[in-house]
């Protein structure tokens, strides 16, 4: 076996089998854990993707929200156990693949237009 197959084999025990499809531009709520001390409990960050980037289990991606007037941004490991759900809340209409032009803008300028199927 080569060393390119074995490792392909031990990444793709790791992927979820499950992945909820949700694209740049989207809003979505993601459930992350939160280990404090000997206690773990679920928190909801809820935002606009700004990019994904990656492959296989290597894949994260980026969420931006304000909170108190300042911009917040996470980036999360989508195959990760420490991501327990994501939920889509908005499509967004968008014409690029990443978002990063969303920092320098405030209020209703930081908006992504609604996907109308």
């Amino acid at each position: 076996m080569n060393n390119t197959e074995i490792i392909k084999n031990i990444e793709s025990a790791q992927l979820k089998e499950t992945v909820p499809e949700f694209h740049v531009g989207d809003t979505v709520k993601v459930y992350g854990k939160i280990i404090e001390g000997n206690r773990e409990r679920v928190q909801v960050f809820e935002g606009t993707v700004l990019k994904r980037q990656g492959s296989s289990n290597r894949e994260t991606f980026t969420v931006r929200k304000l909170s108190n007037g300042v911009g917040v941004e996470k980036t999360w490991p989508l195959h990760s156990p420490n991501v327990e759900k994501i939920e889509v809340i908005r499509r967004g209409k968008v014409r690029r693949a990443k978002l990063n032009y969303l920092r320098g803008r405030i209020g209703k300028a930081a908006k992504v237009k609604e996907l109308v199927k």
